[in-house]
């Protein structure tokens, strides 16, 4: 079978089975008996490609992978949907590609730019990054707000150009009855937007931007959602380090509990950013952009490390310090994964918080500092808030501070 793939290979041989199952001892990650399963489903794999007059390269992705169960499973007569496991093997072998250097081809095809439906949509795109300048995520977003909004007028036999301030309102009505008021204030800035371009650029002839009412969003409305401090250390204590993903889960925790990082700065973290020689560790804050760096504490140092060492898979295709524990190993990409990583355990440590999101520990840690009496200015500047009126969110939720200067109940 060896010899027969590497026959249809545009890349030079195909890794062999030996070379495979050596990649993957090294991970420590894929257990015996998943390999025993995974290899299985590459030699199936195989003999699919060599039917077909297939590359093994040019097939080992997501498309590929599809194509492959799809044929397999109308074959057998089986459910693709219950051949997820064909779809890990094959993920795990584009991983084995990248560690012997047969440069496999992205696993996902990088995703399309969204295009403007209609030539107003385009000159509207335009008019938001040019005249503008807003960045390509707000384009994004700005499109697909009014292009829902043109799909409601045009459900009610309406358009852009017949469109009233009464027919505006009942969408933002709509939307209030799905989305929270801080969505719907944001959708309301849209349509004012957009309207505001049409009569800019002689489409319309009556000014609505004034008129187009938000939903009140008062700032700090609710105390931001945090643990009390020993639910933290409970939840830092409940963590296994008996696996890789265990060693990757306490030094992340660890670290946001202790510095207060958000999801967005943990995931952004690179090999670059720690300084073992200074003690020191440099993060980005993903809305401003704006550096700093921290002090490299003991604890955190020990648990990075032990992670360095004994968790992060080698050879992976990312500088990034935590990465995803499946193949093939790459960044975390957003703070979704963070989200379950502090879920997971605290469950295991008992915890039944109403609200266990990826900044649960900046907001408790934060609420931590308060008590200890930390001066407003200097936490508002650690959290990396450009008003240090924002403080005022985690004297809230500062329970230990707030109980010292609580009034008697009046009789």
């Amino acid at each position: 079978m060896q010899s027969q793939t590497a026959e249809f290979s545009d890349k030079g041989e195909a890794p062999s089975v030996q070379q495979i199952v050596d990649v993957w001892r090294k991970d420590l990650v894929i257990r015996d008996s998943s390999a025993r399963q995974y290899l299985q489903w590459i030699r199936r794999f195989r003999a699919y490609l060599f039917l077909h007059k297939r590359s093994e390269h040019a097939e080992l992705t997501q498309e590929g992978a599809r194509r492959f169960i799809a044929s397999y499973a109308d074959r057998r007569g089986l459910d693709p949907k219950r051949l997820e496991n064909s779809r890990s093997a094959l993920y795990a072998l584009s991983r084995v590609y990248h560690v012997v250097g047969l440069d496999p081809l992205p696993w996902r095809a990088a995703p399309k730019e969204p295009q403007p439906q209609s030539p107003l949509l385009e000159d509207y795109a335009h008019h938001l990054s040019h005249r503008r300048g807003n960045p390509p995520t707000t384009v994004h977003k700005r499109l697909a707000q009014i292009g829902q909004f043109l799909e409601h007028l045009g459900a009610g036999g309406e358009g852009w150009r017949t469109a009233t301030l009464i027919d505006i309102d009942a969408y933002l009505v709509a939307c209030a009855d799905r989305y929270a008021p801080s969505t719907v204030a944001d959708i309301a800035g849209g349509v004012r937007s957009f309207v505001r371009f049409l009569l800019s650029t002689g489409r319309i002839s009556v000014d609505l931007g004034d008129a187009i009412i938000s939903p009140v969003h008062r700032k700090y409305e609710r105390p931001r959602r945090s643990l009390a401090w020993e639910d933290v250390q409970r939840l830092l204590r409940a963590i296994s380090t008996d696996s890789p993903s265990g060693l990757r889960d306490r030094a992340i925790l660890l670290m946001m509990s202790t510095y207060g990082l958000g999801g967005g700065e943990v995931i952004r973290l690179q090999f670059q950013d720690v300084d073992w020689e200074a003690s020191t560790i440099k993060a980005v804050r993903p809305k401003t952009g704006v550096a700093f760096t921290l002090p490299l504490l003991p604890a955190v140092a020990k648990a990075l490390a032990h992670y360095l060492r004994g968790g992060r898979p080698r050879d992976t295709p990312t500088r990034h310090l935590f990465v995803a524990m499946r193949t093939p190993f790459g960044p975390l990409g957003s703070s979704g994964p963070i989200r379950h990583i502090i879920v997971k355990h605290a469950k295991a440590a008992g915890i039944t918080a109403p609200y266990l999101g990826a900044h649960v520990l900046r907001h408790s840690n934060a609420a931590r500092q308060v008590d200890l009496g930390i001066r407003p200015r200097v936490l508002s500047d650690l959290l990396g808030h450009s008003d240090s009126e924002s403080i005022s969110a985690y004297v809230r939720i500062a329970t230990e501070t707030l109980r010292d200067v609580s009034l008697p109940v009046p009789r």
